[in-house]
């Protein structure tokens, strides 16, 4: 079986990286601090531009949980419908009702406006109260696709529960693994779940090219951001781990 790889990036630069690096996929957002916020117009239009490989993007309107007003789910149906204009491929979202349960019925809108655009549910299923359950209303809305970490921080700790999730989706959901994976643990993981796609960052911090730096200032939250250091993707990082998948 051939493993398809998909590479989240918060940055034209880091999905070119990514593609160059044998990426099969790019899921396109901002903000990864945030867990991944919706890219703007101007990032999403420039990958496109960019990018020959698949091009997904992530619909998430802020940070926090995954219960909308309608204002916000109001964003993210024109962000979606901005992204059918721009050529992408695929959105990634995810919607939940206040009880943890998955919202099918504004998933399944979502769904329909995406059309024909190919849609994942995110890692909020990861965040639901019962994911047997959440597994097939995320089918039954109509979803191509899940993003899940098995409910863990990291998927490589939920090995067992993944491959529960794959047996369970059979044939009406591409289950796909992501969280915490690398080159340490991606053979493991596939090995033990049987999944067929994985998605990972593949990042590496790199240092600032200014010259002058003022101290004892973050515009962000203090001790959490840095003007002085960013994180792109890893060209090596990544290139390694295609090598290691194409065993499979």
């Amino acid at each position: 079986m051939s493993i398809l790889l998909e590479i989240c990036a918060d940055s034209v630069e880091s999905a070119v990286i990514a593609q160059e690096a044998g990426a099969d996929r790019v899921e396109l957002c901002s903000s990864l601090v945030e867990g991944g916020l919706t890219p703007s117009y101007g990032t999403i239009a420039s990958a496109r531009s960019n990018l020959s490989i698949t091009l997904h993007v992530l619909i998430r309107p802020r940070g926090g949980d995954f219960l909308y007003s309608d204002e916000e789910f109001d964003i993210m149906r024109r962000d979606i419908e901005m992204c059918g204009e721009l050529g992408v491929d695929g959105i990634v979202t995810g919607v939940l009702r206040s009880g943890g349960t998955i919202d099918t019925d504004r998933t399944s809108r979502l769904i329909e406006i995406a059309y024909p655009m190919k849609v994942t549910f995110h890692r909020a299923f990861d965040l639901c109260s019962d994911p047997v359950d959440g597994l097939e209303d995320v089918i039954a809305a109509g979803a191509d696709r899940l993003l899940t970490s098995g409910m863990k921080n990291k998927a490589v700790d939920a090995l067992e529960t993944i491959r529960q999730f794959i047996i369970q989706a059979g044939n009406r959901l591409i289950i796909m693994p992501g969280g915490g994976i690398d080159d340490t643990n991606i053979v493991r993981l596939i090995e033990a779940t049987g999944a067929k796609e994985v998605h990972l960052s593949g990042r590496k911090e790199i240092e600032s090219d200014m010259i002058f730096r003022r101290k004892d200032i973050n515009l962000g939250s203090a001790g959490t951001s840095s003007e002085f250091t960013r994180k792109i993707a890893d060209f090596e990082k990544i290139t390694g781990i295609k090598a290691l998948i194409k065993m499979f």
